[in-house]
């Protein structure tokens, strides 16, 4: 005779006894995250909190915007009911915060809290976090190497981030960027293009150079969209927009302000606007979840939003994301490399088979 924990117990034993992140993944599937219904999520015991300077808290601080925060240090706090004593303390603490927060501002993060959640935070947002933290430790002699810094950044605030490289390579830093936007290889000192084509077609160095050298180049298909001889063309004929369309009402969560948004169907629909106005949340967040919900019986909770209106004219939702095909990203070059056909082929063999066909050069392909 004996007793069974309970699946719910086994589960939560086993997440936190576990080292393996495949298991651990699998398990936050049954998982749902819910705001802490007494501290209301803002981790901290009353006592804590009760401790204020101007009187704001550690979470209401938290909570402001990075340009919201400074203006708060550099203004506000100053004007605060504190001795001198407790000025002249403050004093080198709230010049060090004013510098990091300056560092964010300035590679187009102003937008963003404190509090907000790294799993919420876009790739390039991510990316420009990191950037900033290299900005404070002034080191120099170093190689940065940045993967499409400007993916979800606005060209209203490129011109921020392509200052912050110039602050990295004026201190002594060499900057190597892997990038397609044209502002960010305008301003680059030199320039490396890899081609000509994709995939098997490409893998050569193309043209190299200054920007002016890689225009003239003839091999170079940047240099001639860069220099206008080349163009993509705006089609002269359009699909008009049908009368069928999706309704996203009262949208609400993190940076979205309560807005209805009304999405065409049977069209090919772009969400676009400045770094954190709220492109991934309204259509990932909200969209993606509330549909998967719908129609695939979906546990994860969508964003705030007070309804989807047209779901009659859908019958099913495919997410396509950053993930990995694979249970791992490692498991990519053995998707694409085909070397899972010659393992199920092994498996599919007889022992005799096996012993008689198993050599090495059978199973050799070619990487490029």
């Amino acid at each position: 005779t004996g007793t069974f924990e309970g699946v719910i117990p086994n589960l939560e034993r086993r997440y936190l006894e576990t080292d393996s992140d495949y298991l651990k993944t699998e398990i936050e599937k049954y998982m749902i995250e819910k705001i802490c219904p007494i501290c209301l999520g803002k981790r901290l015991r009353p006592e804590v909190l009760s401790v204020t300077i101007s009187d704001k808290n550690i979470v209401d601080i938290a909570g402001m915007s990075i340009e919201e925060l400074c203006h708060y240090f550099e203004k506000e706090l100053l004007q605060a009911k504190i001795s001198p004593n407790e000025k002249i303390i403050a004093e080198k603490i709230i010049s060090s915060i004013i510098s990091r927060l300056k560092f964010l501002k300035d590679v187009g993060l102003g937008y963003l809290t404190l509090d907000r959640n790294a799993s919420t935070l876009a790739g390039g947002e991510a990316q420009r976090i990191r950037l900033a933290t290299q900005l404070g430790t002034g080191l120099m002699g170093v190689i940065y190497v940045l993967d499409e810094p400007s993916i979800g950044l606005h060209p209203r605030d490129q011109e921020k981030l392509l200052k912050t490289f110039d602050v990295l390579k004026n201190a002594g830093n060499s900057v190597i960027v892997v990038e397609h936007d044209p502002l960010t290889i305008a301003k680059a000192d030199w320039v490396i293009d890899i081609g000509p084509g994709a995939g098997d077609h490409g893998g050569q160095v193309v043209a190299e150079g200054t920007l002016a050298e890689v225009k003239k180049n003839a091999e170079s298909l940047t240099g001639q969209y860069l220099s206008g001889k080349r163009k993509i063309e705006i089609p002269p004929k359009r699909r008009g927009q049908g009368k069928e369309e999706l309704i996203i009402r009262a949208a609400a969560e993190f940076n979205l302000k309560n807005i209805d948004v009304k999405i065409p169907l049977n069209n090919f629909v772009c969400i676009t606007g400045v770094s954190g106005s709220g492109k991934s949340t309204l259509i990932l967040d909200i969209l993606s979840r509330a549909l998967a919900n719908k129609f695939h019986h979906a546990k994860a909770p969508a964003g705030k939003h007070r309804g989807i209106a047209g779901l009659k004219f859908l019958d099913k939702v495919i997410s396509i994301d950053q993930s990995p095909i694979g249970r791992t990203p490692r498991s990519n070059l053995t998707t694409y490399t085909n070397l899972f056909i010659h393992v199920r082929d092994v498996f599919a063999s007889t022992p005799e088979a096996l012993a008689k066909d198993l050599n090495p050069s059978k199973f050799s392909f070619n990487l490029r």
